[in-house]
């Protein structure tokens, strides 16, 4: 999950293509086989559908807002672990159509999520095979070095690629996520992964996750939690599923919750490059104190705190996407030194 929804209006745009004979109605149940990395318009949306094929064959879906052509860094954001890329939909928008410094946004939909393709074998719903599909993105769509925005688990994700492939990372936000999980967010997260209930409609679904998630976003109005069950399920066949493989539940069931390996060999890695750290006033995943652990091991840390909101902070309040956009434009500047 992520910040306070307050959903800002998405600037008008047009979305390039890498290939203009590409296009097509793209709204259907999963995407056809396309070449390794290509790209498809949403006439009525800010974002290009791009496709990488990963190396084992899975198809990937990347939304691209803005141009290739973009001077600026380009940025890459990576979602929680049950959340697709309409996540990241105002604030990429936001970060793309910048009259400043428009940049080009790539935001990943991981293997069982959103359009890619879901997994025959859902084993490999892991961290590592995630990492590794970052990284066929990466060089597929020739974005390195990118800032990188990851959202809990897409902030491991961050902070693996930091040790793996360094000089691909030019800055780095971490969304309401550590070097410590803390293990009562952790259980929290595997209590609903694959497990909620589905709704028959959106107004059922938005009542279903204020239920869940009220405790963490005390805030939201009726609005924002349709919004939020608009990301969380899609139509299918008359009906609403998961916008997700309830398989990637996987990906937990052999977590220690007492015995939680700590991040702090990957969080150093970041020591080069511009950091900036969300937290959740209500987080139940990154403590205070794990914060101020990191605060203590550099001071160069740009730290936003946001009120009312838990795990993970929504990013799309035009406060907070100011306050993420002229991080993302020092990281510019930082590149030069």
């Amino acid at each position: 999950m992520t910040a306070q929804l307050r959903t800002a209006a998405a600037p008008m745009c047009k979305a390039d293509l890498l290939g203009a004979g590409l296009a097509r109605d793209f709204r259907q149940d999963r995407p056809q086989d396309v070449s390794r990395a290509s790209a498809l318009a949403h006439p009525d949306r800010c974002f290009a559908s791009a496709f990488v094929t990963a190396q084992d064959g899975l198809r990937l879906h990347v939304r691209r807002y803005g141009s290739r052509v973009a001077c600026a860094l380009p940025v890459v954001c990576l979602p929680g672990l049950a959340r697709t890329a309409a996540d990241f939909d105002p604030l990429a928008a936001a970060l793309a159509a910048d009259p400043a410094k428009p940049r080009l946004v790539l935001v990943l939909d991981y293997r069982g999520h959103g359009q890619s393709e879901y997994d025959r074998n859902p084993d490999n719903y892991t961290l590592p095979v995630a990492l590794a599909d970052l990284s066929a993105v990466v060089i597929a769509l020739e974005i390195a070095p990118a800032i990188f925005l990851g959202t809990s688990y897409g902030g491991l994700l961050a902070m693996m690629l930091a040790v793996w492939r360094p000089t691909a990372i030019a800055g780095v936000i971490l969304n309401d996520i550590g070097p410590v999980i803390e293990p009562q967010g952790l259980l929290r997260i595997k209590s609903y992964v694959g497990k909620l209930p589905v709704p028959r409609s959106f107004e059922e679904g938005a009542e279903i996750l204020r239920w869940w998630f009220d405790a963490q976003f005390p805030k939201l109005a009726p609005q924002d939690w349709i919004a939020l069950a608009r990301r969380t399920w899609r139509e299918h066949r008359g009906r609403l599923v998961p916008d997700y493989d309830p398989k990637v539940a996987r990906t937990l069931q052999g977590a220690d919750l007492q015995h939680l390996p700590t991040l702090w060999t990957h969080f150093d890695a970041l020591a080069r490059v511009p950091l900036m750290v969300i937290r959740g006033a209500r987080s139940d995943m990154l403590a205070s104190t794990t914060l101020d652990a990191m605060l203590s091991r550099r001071s160069a840390l740009d730290i936003a705190v946001v009120a009312d909101q838990g795990h993970a902070p929504l990013l799309d309040e035009p406060k907070l996407i100011r306050r993420i956009a002229a991080f993302v434009a020092s990281c510019d500047v930082s590149a030069r030194l």
